[in-house]
């Protein structure tokens, strides 16, 4: 799942004052809204719910996050996003909890995998705060390929092949580390002044860095 929404241009100028007020308030709801998935998760794993498959997975993320967009202007939109980060967390617990059943050391690929997107996204964001240079070229190119790789791993869901899922993994994470450098410049430079999307972004982005980090851990150094 991607947001694939981007303003690579900014309209007019806002004023430092505004910038870091929005760079404030998406950190703030993106601190909230990952501690509410997480928990949504544990309550997954804890009552051992199934993962509603992939119909559902995308029907429930595409629309909650396009009620996201539309009520993005209003606090209804805070609620909208709690509703699709609670959601999102709540699919991913019966995949976390397949790790723990299959692999002897699955505790540990988890660990590895939120370490991983931790350190990604610290590295991804700081270079976002302190460099001078222009990464809004970048827009089109993610979203072109974010596309190819949600395309692909939709196709491999149903071609089962290991190798395509791999490079679908290895694609989402050199792309999620890019968006999250793409839009926390966007939002230091005001081409972002919607705190509610930049934190769905930035929250897609860490969600499909994690699990995509997570597969590759789980090929390269699952123990059966």
């Amino acid at each position: 799942m991607n947001q694939v929404q981007y303003r690579t241009q900014v309209a007019q100028p806002i004023s430092a004052l505004e910038v870091n007020k929005v760079l404030r308030n998406t950190y703030a709801l993106l601190s909230m809204t990952l501690l509410f998935s997480a928990v949504m998760a544990g309550v997954s794993m804890a009552n051992n719910w199934p993962h509603p498959g992939i119909v559902i997975t995308l029907v429930g993320y595409f629309g909650l996050l396009f009620l996201t967009t539309k009520l993005r202007n209003s606090g209804w939109g805070i609620l909208s996003v709690f509703a699709l980060t609670g959601f999102m967390g709540a699919t991913i617990g019966p995949i976390l909890n397949l790790y723990l059943y299959r692999f002897g050391n699955g505790s540990e690929i988890i660990m590895m995998a939120l370490g991983g997107t931790g350190v990604i996204f610290l590295a991804m964001s700081g270079l976002a705060l302190t460099t001078k240079r222009d990464f809004s070229f970048m827009g089109k190119f993610l979203m072109i390929g974010i596309l190819v790789a949600f395309f692909a791993g939709i196709a491999n869901i149903f071609l089962g092949i290991p190798a395509l899922g791999l490079a679908v993994s290895s694609m989402f994470v050199m792309l999620m580390a890019g968006l999250i450098l793409f839009q926390t410049q966007q939002i230091v430079q005001g081409g972002e002044t919607n705190y509610i999307m930049a934190t769905v972004t930035l929250f897609v982005s860490l969600f499909n860095l994690f699990t995509s980090l997570l597969h590759l851990l789980g090929m390269g150094f699952g123990e059966d």
